[in-house]
């Protein structure tokens, strides 16, 4: 990983793909991901580890699945929020939205259990930013 600043902004600008993440940094054994999304991705759950989201532009829904039902998280820019281990999540963007998120490296984007994945969302642990 370079020592060196980020532009979070460049960063962004370097791909197109949605629901594609791409590794800026690493944080001890934690990656810290940016992506576009748009639309929905899929319901999966992480098994061992929270997932953290931060939202750098845009809208993110996240509906949850608890043990007392179904709810729905709405994060405009600016919001954080982290999904329990073991709580099942499907987020959504309604508008074009960029996302940071923090996780272990290693963890996949669809989970440890998932719904099939659509074509739209790429199932991986992360790409390097080019």
């Amino acid at each position: 990983m370079s020592q060196e600043p980020v532009s979070l902004a460049s960063a962004l600008a370097s791909f197109t793909e949605q629901w594609s993440p791409r590794i800026v940094t690493a944080v001890n054994d934690y990656d810290v991901r940016i992506a576009k999304v748009e639309g929905e991705h899929v319901w999966h759950v992480h098994d061992h580890t929270d997932e953290f989201f931060l939202v750098l532009d845009g809208e993110l829904h996240i509906a949850l699945r608890e043990l007392d039902g179904e709810r729905t998280v709405v994060l405009p820019k600016g919001s954080a929020f982290t999904v329990p281990r073991g709580t099942e999540h499907k987020p959504y963007a309604p508008v074009p939205a960029a996302i940071l998120l923090l996780e272990p490296t290693g963890t996949s984007t669809v989970g440890d259990r998932h719904d099939e994945v659509p074509a739209h969302v790429d199932a991986t642990t992360g790409h390097a930013l080019t």
